[in-house]
């Protein structure tokens, strides 16, 4: 509507109108849209008011019903019954693919998401990544993109070098089998606060890394256990929420990988000796990247050029997206530097998805010094309050313990993807379980609300638009504005664009429920019928986007 409004003005003026001019009332007696005319005085060497007033003269058009100038704006008034109609019958043919588009043309973008450390459970901190990601490829996937899902495990590296020094000092093989990731996390913040006093045992876990990159059985089959018994408890996790990859190839696949890319950057002489360890310059505005350090071991740098170029081979992608937290954005500056300096044209398809913290109590969590929420506790804990609620308020539902989980989950996720993914989150599951306000559960209780309706009353009949009142005409503004939001989300990467349209229109659905006799108003009844049987349609899509489940009742 808003483009058709930027049309319309524009036969009547010689300024150059675009969408963003056009502002939306926050009150309906002032219209639908409103051109504001300030911008336009010095030029035309008028009063605004002046401006507005001849503009609003000559407007006509059959899909305006008035036009008026107030204070150096020009208010719209959309004719309802016209886009009402438009509106409806759309959203009823199309259904689900509503608001689909084909920005992407079928072309590949490869999502490294979600990507937690083996050996370590599976945290809070994990959360954002995994929703957001998932999100991204959704909401992608609608717009025509071929989204791959890949879980870049952090299953390499320096860590685990210290791991095993801690399991071969305090571990207890018996301890590990019975509780493994419980038992390994243990041993790992044992081994941090030791070192904290003893600075030789950071050093004893390079050289068990070292030890590991050069093959070692013992130690190879040590890691190769840490990681078969970490994947087993992941996907607890991703059964939970609902998410699946199409790659689990995590920053070991690579290690024998790295001395071919290794030798391709010493062959374009990209490759500069310091302190004995091997770095590239990649610019004033950025510190060297370091490839190989002076004992002869890699880094993630390192992993993550020689995968950028292995996906590039694999997928052939036109994007590639990293979910990963804010603190990381150096490391991807350097990653997009070396790939460019490496001749690749296609860096500049690489792009940072970066998001904020989750805190608890104003405080980051961390794995190291125990400060740490369990992912797995969490979900658990939101199912279980999601079930109190329920058998509190409806006993006789079927399936309490489903709807629970959908529910408990879909809590813990649109609390995430409710907040601009650049911003810290503060974790308090009480508050993400209300059933009123900013929640998932509200979103989803709306759902639950509009399919109950249907549920009351069967009606075939073909719909007639006579007449809209402000309630009807609220819920019918949301419903239209639904493909250009999942389109800019798509653009802009922003789930939460989703989320906020969700709880818009569930609460203008919840307004219209509460005021308009929906099914006590016989010549209206197919309308209104159609009116929820689209904001149903909506709802469930947005949700689906979200990565969220739509029970019909709650």
């Amino acid at each position: 509507m808003k483009q058709l409004v930027v049309d319309i003005l524009q036969n009547f003026t010689t300024e150059l109108l675009e969408e963003h001019m056009i502002e939306e009332p926050v009150y309906s007696h002032l219209g639908d849209y409103a051109l504001p005319c300030f911008s336009f005085a010095k030029k035309q060497k008028k009063s605004p008011n002046v401006i507005a007033q001849e503009l609003a003269n000559r407007i006509q058009d059959i899909h305006i019903e008035k036009v008026e100038a107030v204070n150096g704006y020009v208010n719209i008034f959309m004719k309802r019954t016209t886009f009402t109609n438009s509106v409806l019958t759309i959203i009823h043919e199309q259904e689900k693919l509503f608001g689909s588009s084909n920005l992407g043309a079928g072309g590949v973008v490869t999502i490294d998401m979600s990507s937690p450390n083996i050996a370590k459970p599976f945290s809070m901190g994990h959360l954002r990544s995994t929703v957001i990601g998932n999100s991204i490829a959704l909401i992608l996937e609608k717009n025509g993109y071929k989204p791959i899902k890949i879980n870049h495990l952090g299953d390499w590296g320096t860590q685990f070098g210290k791991l095993l020094v801690a399991y071969r000092l305090w571990g207890d093989e018996k301890k590990v089998q019975e509780a493994p990731i419980q038992t390994l996390l243990a041993l790992y913040i044992h081994f941090h606060e030791e070192a904290e006093t003893d600075e030789s045992l950071n050093d004893k876990g390079r050289a068990a890394f070292k030890s590991l990159e050069d093959g070692d059985h013992e130690a190879l089959a040590l890691w190769e256990w840490f990681r078969t018994e970490s994947l087993n408890e992941f996907q607890k996790i991703y059964n939970l929420l609902g998410v699946t990859f199409d790659s689990y190839k995590g920053e070991a696949y690579y290690n024998d990988k790295m001395d071919p890319i290794v030798d391709d950057l010493q062959q374009k002489k990209l490759l500069i000796a310091s302190d004995g360890a091997l770095v590239v310059n990649v610019g004033e505005n950025l510190p060297p990247c370091l490839i190989k350090k002076s004992d002869g071991a890699t880094l993630y740098a390192t992993r993550d050029i020689t995968a950028a170029i292995h996906r590039k081979e694999n997928y052939h992608f036109i994007k590639s997206l990293y979910v990963v937290g804010n603190e990381q954005s150096l490391h991807f500056a350097q990653l997009k530097a070396v790939l460019n300096k490496m001749g690749y044209e296609w860096s500049e398809a690489i792009q940072h998805i970066p998001f904020g913290l989750i805190l608890k109590d104003g405080k980051k969590l961390s794995t190291r010094k125990g400060k740490i929420i369990l992912l797995e506790e969490v979900l658990n804990e939101a199912i279980q309050l999601a079930e109190e609620t329920i058998e509190e308020k409806n006993p006789l539902l079927v399936n309490k313990k489903e709807v629970a989980k959908e529910v408990g989950v879909g809590a813990i996720i649109f609390s995430d993807l409710k907040q601009h993914r650049k911003h810290d989150i503060e974790f308090d599951i009480k508050k993400m379980l209300q059933t009123e306000g900013e929640t998932g559960p509200y979103i989803q209780y709306t759902y639950a609300r509009a399919c109950s309706v249907l549920r009351k009353v069967q009606n075939n009949d073909i719909f007639q638009v006579t007449e809209v009142n402000d309630y009807e005409w609220e819920v019918i503004k949301s419903l239209e504005k639904f493909p250009d939001i999942i389109q800019r989300a798509a653009i802009e990467y922003d789930p939460s664009l989703v989320a906020k349209y969700a709880l818009d229109l569930s609460q203008v659905f919840n307004s219209f429920y509460g005021n308009v006799p929906i099914i006590k108003d016989p010549p209206q009844l197919p309308y209104r019928l159609a009116i929820v049987q689209s904001v149903i349609t909506l709802l469930g899509e947005s949700l689906r986007l979200l990565g969220m489940k739509a029970p019909i009742e709650m």
